[in-house]
């Protein structure tokens, strides 16, 4: 008997997973499977979606201590139109793709909580540069894909804004850059030392 051959209960074990039920149909293992893969799925999704919330973003001190209440200052917040971006809106994308891939990176940022390197608002403020230059270089990579849900070059009107600002889109365009390559403070204050874009 060779080395590999498994014990007898795993082998009996083996065994009965690999032959067919003679309790259970094939239909109703497909029917149960079927029924608790939308539980797990609706389950699953209503997790995800928990954690997008206003609510949730601001339940740790440090966001609701500082990164709120700058937010709350501007037109993201409070605006004529009434329509409010939250912190998902921004910092987590909407397919599903690039939102599991999102949900995992911010796993690193629980750890840092967790572990006490970001847990009061001064050590935040220590490491507030270094977190705004990951999400800067992570919005720049995707090519400001969560502004460009609300905000898009071809939607912007000409006449609604000022001249430097439409000379400033147009130069943009031109140049094929992206919106956090000029609005990096739009919704928090840049952190000290925050290097400019020449230009």
């Amino acid at each position: 008997m060779s080395d590999l051959t498994p014990p007898g209960a795993l082998a009996r074990v083996w065994a009965v997973l690999r032959r067919p039920s003679a309790r259970f149909s094939l239909a109703s293992v497909v029917v149960v499977g079927f029924f608790s893969g939308i539980i797990f799925w609706g389950g699953f999704n209503t997790g995800m979606e928990a954690t997008n919330t206003l609510e949730f973003c601001i339940s740790c001190h440090e966001m609701r201590d500082t990164v709120y209440q700058e937010y709350k200052k501007t037109v993201h917040y409070s605006n004529r139109s009434g329509v409010r971006a939250i912190c998902s809106d921004c910092h987590v994308p909407k397919d599903w793709v690039h939102k599991m891939a999102r949900k995992i990176q911010a796993s690193g940022e629980i750890y840092g909580k967790i572990m006490g390197t970001i847990d009061t608002p001064e050590k935040f403020e220590a490491k507030r540069l270094e977190l705004a230059e990951n999400e800067w270089a992570r919005m720049k990579g995707s090519d400001s894909r969560e502004c460009r849900n609300c905000h898009t070059f071809e939607g912007m009107s000409k006449e609604a804004q000022t001249s430097t600002a439409w000379r400033r889109h147009k130069g943009a365009i031109e140049k094929r850059e992206t919106c956090i390559d000029c609005h990096k403070g739009i919704a928090h204050k840049e952190p000290a030392g925050t290097k400019k874009e020449e230009g």
